[in-house]
């Protein structure tokens, strides 16, 4: 059960569940309930008409109230965020079945999501703890989450809680060359003679935009800024955010923000083409994205929150800035010093890139991911 799933897929956890289902189908019967607009090969469930203009969290359980009365026959309930949690809760109680629920976030950890559910929030954050503390297995998809999970969640019994890391597929992340006749750097008149540091997410608090933004005003001059930013949660998260490009625009060259959702093929152009992928994350418990740059064999600056020191490995696939929320303007200021640093040595940073691609290969595949998702499944049947 899921809210994204391609075409429809917005961030990690529709990766996520869109990988892993590809692997789970080689292992165990699969069936997809989603939510969006009505594709082959998936059960979609839509919210309920009546709802139209209501709070988002309202439209949301009534899809989950249909996802439920469509998965009658599950042997096994696998929920994930708290978008279908109460889909799979209800499902476990209604039907007598095992449910399994994937832990991509918390809503406690993300108070900035008021801004834009409102009241819905409070919806949210119940959903999310009911559907928690109820499944008969937790996944986390890193061992901080996993801490982090317990720490939310107290009442929570350890054994039930099981780490199972995102992975990544290395034959559709790699190092790949600009096309010369469909080059979106090209596109964009990126000069490609000077170095690039690259982003790649939503605009929300949680990816930590305007920190990045604030501290490309201390990179070196010559390096270009790919801002691969859109999907903004709120009006006014929008408007901060286009101000403070604009202003980064007016005092330094080589400032490309990319609003659409680009193709893949066209994402991996820009992460291999970076020197450096940055990510400024206040809350992040796992990160594919680091693992897409790694994996194009790009060198990475992140926070070290949540499970990112489990995928950047401090001074060898890149470099780690620590984030306090009490003190921000060191964050920034470090996330500007690592990548001057990574800058200021290419052949450093091509050897970190080059081990990032390497662990990506080693230590993250699917499929790994899809065994230990089953050898759950099996231990609750």
């Amino acid at each position: 059960m899921t809210r994204e799933y391609p075409p429809e897929v917005y961030g990690g956890a529709g990766v996520h569940v869109t990988e892993l289902v590809a692997q789970l189908r080689h292992l165990c019967e699969v069936d997809v309930h989603c939510m969006g607009a009505p594709r082959p090969g998936v059960f979609v469930h839509q919210p309920d008409p009546a709802l139209k203009g209501a709070n988002p969290a309202l439209s949301t359980l009534s899809a989950d109230l249909n996802m439920v009365n469509g998965a009658s026959n599950a042997t096994v309930v696998h929920s994930h965020t708290w978008y279908t949690g109460l889909a799979g809760h209800l499902a476990a109680l209604l039907y007598g079945i095992p449910h399994v629920l994937t832990a991509h976030s918390l809503e406690p950890m993300r108070p900035w999501k008021a801004e834009q559910l409102g009241g819905g929030y409070r919806v949210s954050s119940w959903v999310e703890k009911t559907a928690v503390e109820a499944a008969d297995a937790v996944i986390a998809v890193s061992s901080g989450m996993r801490d982090d999970v317990l720490h939310t969640y107290p009442a929570l019994d350890p054994n039930r809680v099981h780490v199972v890391r995102n992975g990544i597929d290395t034959d559709v992340w790699y190092p790949a060359e600009s096309d010369a006749g469909d080059s979106v750097l090209e596109e964009l008149g990126v000069d490609r003679t000077r170095p690039i540091v690259a982003f790649v997410g939503r605009i929300t608090r949680q990816k930590g935009v305007a920190h990045l933004i604030a501290a490309t005003h201390g990179f070196a001059p010559e390096i270009q800024l790919v801002l691969c930013a859109g999907a903004p949660d709120t009006p006014e998260i929008a408007a901060e955010v286009t101000s403070a490009v604009q202003e980064l625009a007016r005092v330094r060259s080589g400032v490309f923000w990319v609003r659409e959702m680009l193709p893949i093929g066209k994402i991996r152009e820009i992460l291999s083409a970076a020197t450096v992928f940055v990510c400024p994350s206040v809350y992040e418990p796992l990160g594919i994205v680091n693992l897409e740059a790694m994996a194009c064999g790009t060198a990475v600056v992140a926070s070290d929150v949540g499970g990112i020191p489990e995928v950047v490995d401090d001074g060898r696939t890149g470099l780690l800035v620590h984030f306090d929320e009490n003190a921000v303007d060191e964050f920034r200021s470090g996330l500007a010093a690592a990548v001057n640093e990574l800058l200021s040595d290419p052949a450093r940073a091509a050897a970190m890139g080059a081990a990032g691609r390497e662990r990506a290969e080693r230590e993250f595949a699917w499929e790994t991911a899809a065994a230990r998702t089953v050898d759950i499944y099996r231990s609750l049947t």
